[in-house]
């Protein structure tokens, strides 16, 4: 009678066990580092589901067995988990991310000085830069513009009308390249440079964070930012110059972007 109370027991547990297996779970993450915790990635490749931890480092995400999860931060070096049986039957995931070291190579920065302040700079050969206000002529000194930039200064720059005392002159050239379409085309051109710019510089910054422990492909990653970069809010975001607001819009691409692969939609 024991032997076939103790056989029940076991049957039992091991169908809790596999009823556990094979639902998705709201698995509680504990995220562990040695500075901030707050708003680090957490993306369950498999199940497409994402959120950011709390200013605890704390998480709620839904899992299968065998679910791939990432953990990625800008500052810490990504981590990736799948998931076992022990992690659904406990619930409980805690993740430790090791910080992002970037080495760089020893330099020396200008000639080894005596500690003479006087016979250090007596022996510099640094001079100052001659600028526009030197000599008395006003300059542009702001960021160099591109040819496509300068292109359409020269199109569609200045007022449509000039005023000189009781004497106005309107300004033709500016006039005619918005009739013709030509201030809009070389508009677009800017635009689609600036975009261009953008994108290479979120390859540059994000890739190891977004595909260094995925397997895909070398096109679908560069399809993806391109997919990505046509989207409207792209040039906005990069141009906001904050690398934590552009990597959650590109990790928001990447989740769509997968289902589009998944489905097989072009």
């Amino acid at each position: 009678m024991k032997t076939t109370k103790n056989i029940l027991l076991l049957f039992i547990s091991c169908l809790s066990v596999c009823s556990v297996v094979s639902q998705s779970l709201e698995i509680n993450g504990q995220v562990k580092a040695s500075s901030d915790l707050e708003g680090i990635h957490v993306l369950n490749i498999s199940a497409e589901a994402y959120t950011i931890t709390n200013n605890k480092g704390r998480f709620e995400i839904p899992a299968h067995l065998n679910d791939t999860i990432i953990v990625s931060s800008v500052q810490y070096i990504p981590k990736t988990i799948v998931m076992t049986k022990q992690n659904l039957v406990s619930g409980l995931l805690i993740i430790e991310l090791e910080d992002r070291i970037t080495q760089l190579d020893e330099v020396v920065v200008g000639k080894v000085l005596t500690g003479d302040l006087m016979s250090d700079i007596k022996n510099s050969n640094a001079k100052p830069d001659i600028n526009f206000y030197d000599v008395g002529i006003p300059g542009y000194t702001g960021k160099p513009k591109t040819q496509k930039e300068r292109r359409l200064l020269e199109a569609d720059g200045g007022k449509f009308v000039y005023y000189y005392g009781l004497v106005a002159t309107i300004n033709i050239h500016k006039i005619l390249n918005r009739i013709s379409g030509r201030t809009k085309k070389l508009k677009h051109l800017v635009r689609l440079e600036q975009q261009d710019i953008c994108m290479n510089k979120a390859i540059a910054d994000f890739s190891e964070a977004l595909f260094g422990h995925i397997e895909l492909d070398e096109a679908l990653k560069t399809e993806f930012f391109y997919y990505a970069s046509e989207d409207p809010e792209f040039l906005e975001v990069c141009s906001l110059k904050n690398e934590i607001k552009l990597f959650e819009f590109l990790i928001d691409k990447l989740l769509t972007f997968n289902i589009q692969v998944e489905s097989g939609e072009d």
